[in-house]
């Protein structure tokens, strides 16, 4: 029973690693081309927004082929439109202040104080004629030396004030002060940041797609709740298709990235011809053996190549092919 059971378990290691063998790519001879066993894969683009939100809109279907920027789906965006426009309004805000800095007073209060000045005007040309004739008046001996010293002070008073309103009306024509001006400036910036990151993220709620190709997958249902960075739509853009194949160590060194291949797989009308565009720089055993002179034979590198994008609807990921080397 021992020695049945040690032969029984050598054969069924043997069936295993002739399988996997199989699944590897041995080299094959098709007339005068060398064929090898591959597969086809797809690097699939996740669709996704950087907010999270209620799905209100799935523009796609599963199996739908669509254009570059063609909208994929929405996401519920109430909070970020009020967002963006409370940041447009604090801009306007903020815009209107740095203008009033600006251009100073308006008009309607410049000319409160002309008309302000223009009383003082009047009243300090009285009180200085007022004061000539009771100088006069002194010298003469109409008055007394104190009704004159009042007069000469009312004269200096309203001098002085006219002055005062002379000024008044020079500081409402100038702008503000040039750092009030720098500080409101640096607010209207602030704002303008609002508005535009409030922009984003308003915009991250609509997503597009980045490049045409098949809608592989949809991962939600619209009126479900999707968390910031969930992919809703798996894509495969054509350009992301490719063929996975391995070679032996002897067959790698004739190979460099830019040549021919031919696809062949079951049920396409015509081979699929495709480009080296990746040769793997490091060896892999199939089956995995300890390595030795004797099982070089084992060394395999892996292959890969692109179709060209109009054939590239004709492969799809995980289909069994044959590569075939002119």
């Amino acid at each position: 029973m021992p020695v049945r059971r040690a032969l029984i378990a050598t054969f069924t290691a043997c069936c295993a690693i002739a399988a996997l063998a199989a699944l590897a790519g041995c080299e094959q001879r098709s007339g005068s081309h060398l064929t090898f066993q591959g597969y086809v894969e797809g690097e699939f683009v996740y669709l996704s927004s950087s907010q999270s939100g209620t799905l209100t809109q799935l523009s796609v279907q599963r199996g739908q082929t669509i254009a570059e920027n063609a909208p994929v789906f929405t996401l519920e965006s109430v909070d970020e439109t009020a967002a963006l426009q409370q940041a447009q309004h604090q801009l306007t805000a903020a815009q209107a202040q740095l203008a009033d800095l600006l251009t100073g007073k308006r008009p309607p209060e410049v000319n409160v104080t002309k008309a302000q000045l223009v009383q003082a005007v009047a009243q300090a040309n009285h009180a200085a004629e007022q004061l000539k004739r009771d100088e006069a008046q002194f010298r003469m001996g109409g008055i007394s030396q104190q009704q004159l010293d009042d007069s000469r002070m009312n004269a200096q008073t309203t001098a002085a004030q006219m002055r005062e309103m002379q000024n008044q009306v020079d500081v409402a024509n100038l702008p503000g002060r040039g750092q009030q001006i720098d500080a409101q400036a640096a607010q209207v910036k602030a704002a303008r940041a609002e508005v535009a990151q409030a922009q984003w993220k308003l915009d991250q709620k609509r997503v597009a797609a980045p490049r045409a190709g098949l809608v592989y997958d949809t991962l939600y249902r619209v009126g479900e709740w999707v968390q910031a960075g969930n992919p809703v739509v798996q894509m495969l853009p054509p350009q992301n298709v490719k063929v996975r194949f391995f070679v032996p160590e002897a067959i790698v060194g004739s190979l460099a990235m830019g040549r021919g291949v031919s696809i062949h797989c079951d049920g396409c009308a015509a081979d699929v011809p495709a480009t080296i565009t990746y040769v793997s720089s490091e060896a892999e055993y199939t089956p995995p053996v300890i390595y030795s002179n004797e099982s070089r034979s084992k060394l395999v590198f892996m292959i890969e190549a692109h179709p060209a994008v109009a054939d590239a609807p004709k492969l799809h990921p995980g289909q069994p092919v044959e590569v075939r080397l002119p």
